[in-house]
């Protein structure tokens, strides 16, 4: 019996995870350049690659939270923590990309000061 119930459980889980492939994480395309050495092109080019990326991953999120909000709230437990791990994963990510993004930029500015009035 408690085989085949995780039997149960565990095709009710790969039916939502299909449900849920739909959303797809997006290719993070981000060529992040060495603040210190880069060129201001090189800067452009990268902050645009990131807003790009924010973007779609942006939209990826909307995907989850609408996959999770079309379940309801009879969804099982799993998919719900297999939703929340998304989204939580996907924001950590977004976050990095950033906090990686903003130290570079710092390293560009520091080695690029300016030139006085």
């Amino acid at each position: 019996m408690r085989t085949l119930m995780s039997c149960y459980v565990a095709a009710i889980v790969c039916g939502y995870s299909f449900a849920a492939a739909a959303c797809e994480t997006p290719t993070m395309n981000v060529s992040m350049p060495d603040g210190k050495a880069a060129t201001l092109e090189q800067m452009l080019t990268a902050q645009g690659q990131v807003k790009v990326y924010q973007a779609a991953m942006t939209t990826y999120l909307a995907c989850i939270d609408g996959e999770t909000a079309a379940q309801g709230e009879e969804a099982p437990a799993e998919f719900k923590l297999l939703m929340v791990e998304r989204h939580n994963a996907a924001v950590a990510e977004m976050e990095g990309v950033a906090a990686a993004f903003n130290d570079q930029l710092k390293a560009y500015k520091a080695a690029n000061p300016p030139a006085p009035k």
